[in-house]
């Protein structure tokens, strides 16, 4: 039986790199790849790409609060990003892969906030931290081929996240 079931938003660059982090913990009910904070209802992958509808590719996470608290999802997501770069992440480039954080209450705001707020207090970081706190806005999912890609395609997803530079950071990083 579910308990609380909320919402998380991440943008973190490619989606498909930000849907394992999450996915594999008692308490995630769903992880789904998709776009949000554009200004065109149902955008296509096509159309997002070109980085002109404004929207982020993001993950939209479904979990039991009484499971999984909000703050750890806040923990593995600044895990898998470069907070401080304002172009997109790693090898992918353009407004699209920014980073942001979507909060769906006052409560993840205030918490997404103080995450951000202790993050770049921490010392670990020498440029500034970018990454947005925005409101909730429409999420789209994203055409039923980027969903779960790294099950359906290991070998490809793993490619693509070992050229794109992530996991180099991550580990340098933290």
């Amino acid at each position: 039986m579910a308990g609380k079931l909320e919402k998380a938003t991440f943008a973190g660059g490619c989606f498909w790199c930000m849907v394992k982090p999450f996915d594999q913990w008692e308490g995630i009910h769903k992880v789904v790849s998709g776009y949000a904070g554009g200004h065109i209802e149902n955008p296509t992958y096509e159309q997002v790409k070109t980085g002109k509808t404004g929207h982020y590719e993001v993950v939209q996470i479904t979990f039991d609060s009484e499971i999984f608290k909000y703050e750890d999802l806040l923990e593995i997501y600044w895990r898998q990003i470069d907070p401080t770069d304002e172009g997109g992440q790693f090898q992918d480039r353009g407004d699209q892969y920014r980073t942001a954080v979507f909060y769906h209450s006052d409560e993840q705001r205030e918490k997404a906030e103080a995450a951000k707020k202790a993050l770049a207090e921490s010392g670990k970081f020498k440029k500034p931290i970018v990454t947005k706190i925005l409101p909730e806005a429409p999420f789209y999912e994203a055409e039923n081929y980027h969903q779960d890609f790294y099950k359906k395609s290991p070998v490809e997803y793993k490619e693509d996240r070992e050229k794109s530079g992530r996991d180099e950071f991550i580990k340098n990083t933290w």
